[in-house]
Formats: structure tokens, sequence, C-alpha cells
């Protein structure tokens, strides 16, 4: 059974790390526009810019911080992301008791934790690459995945009831107490990690920073898959703001429906994720590519086709869980592929470069769905929006001919 597979104690303080730091993102889900909206009366231009700009500016931040994550060790650097997270966060509670909190600090803030993000979750594959066998690999990130799941379902109902009891910064609060305690289960993992052994002339060479999209570029299957990951993470993003607007505003939905609609579809992310294992095994990684790689794509078209009352609540939740359930299956998938198909000293900076391309492709495309939306109404872009994605698993890889194994190291670049 996936569920009861062991994989050792450090894996599971990293899991706990992970767990605990995931339910805390959930429980603070949203958590930056609520303030913005409650506390600093920001209109939806400034809201709009706290969701986009901040995320952005951290990729930018992350671009250098990626070789500097691949040359040293990495359960260090996850603490020390952590941390940073910590203390970046809990200025704004201590910022609002005092009457101090911006909007500038709210972006500043935001874009601090994406950087730390990025960074975490790169030294995070590096780190679990070198922990788990090969082939465990896939276990592992279904046991993530299902773990990120849960805590959407679970976190933003609960997130939402403390806000209304408490007030708008108690997310933020347990949120950033979150990544404390992930910091502390980290440190409990134990053990020397070993150094990383730098190749060719060194990490500051100015060519280190783009080794990662060199690599991604370089090869068919990851190439494939990142083009096609960053349509897909970008439409299906992209239609969230629009869906609050046609949802709460146009067909009247209450907000309890409205979360109701994206929270309990969330469960598919359990059923997803603990059947990728089973899937892979039975009918191969190149036809899980391929079939749940377009089956994650088809139903977002029909977002578009929403109607007032019931049905139109069904129809949300039946086309998320569809897409959940795909999506869950697909991703840790991916992620194993990606690091049994990237060298050991490029691991750091291969998810970073591909968490900054997923993250800039939401950026543009939820901003040119608003634009669109300003011009046509919410419906329409969403139609568009699931048109594009009609067209996404063109991208995907028609076959996977590359055998697993550790690339020889590439020679350093002058």
């Amino acid at each position: 059974m996936l569920g009861r597979r062991p994989l050792g104690r450090r894996f599971g303080w990293l899991w706990a790390a992970y767990a605990v730091s995931a339910y805390g993102s959930g429980l603070g889900f949203g958590a930056f526009p609520l303030i913005a909206v409650l506390a600093l009366r920001a209109g939806p231009a400034e809201v709009s810019a706290l969701s986009a700009v901040g995320p952005a500016v951290g990729a930018l931040i992350a671009v250098p911080l990626a070789p500097w994550v691949e040359f040293r060790r990495k359960r260090p650097v996850m603490i020390a992301m952590d941390l940073t997270r910590f203390a970046a966060m809990a200025t704004i509670p201590v910022a609002y008791a005092f009457g101090w909190l911006g909007f500038v600090q709210l972006l500043v803030v935001s874009a601090l934790v994406a950087a730390a993000k990025i960074a975490f979750n790169a030294a995070g594959g590096a780190y679990l690459k070198a922990l788990v066998p090969p082939d465990d690999l896939l276990v592992a990130n279904a046991r993530f995945e299902s773990t990120n799941w849960s805590s959407i379902a679970v976190g933003p109902p609960l997130g939402g009831a403390a806000i209304g009891l408490f007030g708008p910064v108690t997310t933020v609060v347990a949120d950033a107490l979150s990544y404390l305690l992930s910091a502390l289960s980290l440190t409990a993992i134990g053990g020397r990690e070993e150094a990383p052994r730098t190749t060719g002339e060194g990490p500051v060479r100015a060519g280190a920073l783009l080794d990662g999209w060199r690599h991604i570029l370089g090869h068919p299957g990851l190439r494939a898959l990142y083009l096609n990951q960053m349509l897909v993470a970008g439409l299906i993003m992209a239609t969230e703001p629009l869906l609050a607007v046609l949802l709460l505003r146009r067909l009247g939905f209450a907000p309890w429906q409205y979360g109701l609609a994206f929270a309990a579809p969330c469960v598919g992310g359990l059923i997803g994720s603990r059947l990728a294992r089973r899937v892979v095994a039975r009918y191969g990684r190149p036809a899980v590519f391929r079939t749940v790689g377009t089956l994650r794509a088809v139903w977002l078209i029909g977002l578009a086709f929403v109607r007032p009352g019931v049905v139109g609540l069904v129809t949300v939740m039946a086309v998320e869980l569809a897409i959940i359930i795909n999506m869950s299956l697909f991703t840790p998938v991916l992620a194993t592929y990606r690091l049994e198909q990237t060298p050991k000293h490029l691991v750091a900076r291969t998810l970073t470069a591909w968490s900054i391309g997923q993250q800039a492709s939401i950026a543009v495309l939820t901003a040119l769905a608003g634009l669109l939306a300003d011009v046509t109404g919410p419906r329409t872009a969403l139609a568009v929006a699931g048109l594009l994605a009609l067209t996404t698993p063109l991208l995907l890889p028609r076959q996977d001919r590359t055998p697993r194994h550790e690339p020889e190291p590439a020679r350093s670049r002058s």
C-alpha cells in the first residue's frame, strides 16, 4: 500500500516539516488580500497588485539565490528559509498591533516569502533526492502532494472562521508559527549532510544563474513538460479571480458557497496522489503524461457554463474535482521524473528555474485574463482560458525514451 511504504525516520521528519508549513499556509490562504481589504481598505487595483507584484518580485529575487542554494548543504538552507519566512510574516501582526501596518509592508513581505519559498523548494527537492532511494521518489512525492491538497481542503475554511472570530491577522500568526515549527522539524532530522561537490570553476560565475534553464530547455522531455506546465498552471490560476467575480457578484453566490466550491473538491487531491504509484506501475509513465496530462486541461472550459443556484454550485465542484484528481496524479509523477533526469549538481537551479517560469506564467496570464474580463466580462474570459487549455496537450511529450540515470556533470562555462 502506498500509505504504508516505510521511508525511514529522517523522511518522516522531512514530511512533518512539509506538513506543518503546508497546513499553516492553508490556514493563511488569501490572508494578504483580506488584510488589505479589511484592515487597509485597499481597492481592487491594490489587491490585484498585491497578488501579482509580490510573487513576481519574489521570483526575481530567487534568480541569484539559485547558485547559492546549489552549492550549500540543503537542510541548513531550508531551515534558513523557514526562519526568514517566520521573521517576515511576524512583522505583520506586530505592525498591525501598533497601528503601523501599510500596503508597502504587505508587498515587501509577500516578495520575501515568495523568494524564500522558491529557495526552500529548490533545496528541498535536492535534499529529497539525496535522502530517498530512487525507487521511492514517487512514493515520497505522492505523500507531499496528498498533504498539500488536504491542507487546502481543511485550511481555508478554518482560516476564514478564525479571521471572523479573532481578526484579520490571526491566520498570519498561525502561518508564521508553522514556519518556525517546520524549522524545528528539519533540525530534528539529525545526521550530517554531505557537502555538495562543485564542478568546473565554481558557483560564482554569471552563467550559473542560467544553468537550470539550460538543462530544462536542452532536455526534450523536460522542455515539453516545462512549457506545458507553465501554460496549464497559468491558465488554471488565471480563472480563480474571474470565477470569484462571476460567482460572488454576477450569480449571487454566498461566500460560504464560494468557499465550499473550492474546498470540497480538494478531496480529489487525496485520491489522485494515492493512485499515482499504482497507475504508473500499471500503465507506465509515458501514458500518465499523455492521458492524465490531457485530462488536467479538458475540464476548465466547463467553468464558462456555470449557472446560478445549486446546479451552478455542483458544476463548479465537479469541474474542480476532475481537475484536482488529475493534477494530483500528474504532479508527483512529473516531480519524480524531473529529479531523475537532473544531475545532483543542477537540482536546485533546475527547480528554481521551473518555479520562476511557472510563477511568471501565472502572473502574466492572470493579468491578461483580468484585462480581457474588464472588456468582455468574466464568462467570456473563462471561455477563452478554457479553449486555450484545450491546446496544451499538444505540448506534452509524445513518448519517453529517456532511461533513468544520473547524467554526467556538465563542464563549467566561462
